[in-house]
């Protein structure tokens, strides 16, 4: 498959994006290329490999939560521009 300058004025269209005209026959030609390598990799037997969402396996590597005493609320509320029985007031965004 083969990515036509036409198709590239439509994806630039999308995308709100201006190109020259070498522009769109240098990415025709680059995502002809892309896609040229995708179709080597279709022909790979792939028969009995698993599918797997990563390549290496995720750890989570974030710290054991502990329970610490926070600061005082007259602290945080000190530099608020405006509060209200112990919260935050911001002006309403719904009505």
């Amino acid at each position: 498959m083969s990515i036509s300058k036409q198709d590239v004025e439509k994806v630039a269209s999308l995308a709100r994006l201006t190109l020259s005209e070498t522009e769109k026959e240098q990415f025709a030609g680059q995502l002809s290329a892309i896609l040229k390598y995708a179709e080597q990799l279709n022909r790979l037997d792939t028969e009995g490999v698993e599918p797997t969402s990563h390549a290496m396996p995720l750890v989570n590597v974030m710290r054991e939560d502990e329970a610490r005493p926070s600061w005082p609320l007259e602290q945080v509320l000190k530099n608020a521009p405006d509060e209200e029985e112990g919260h935050f007031k911001v002006p309403a965004v719904l009505e």
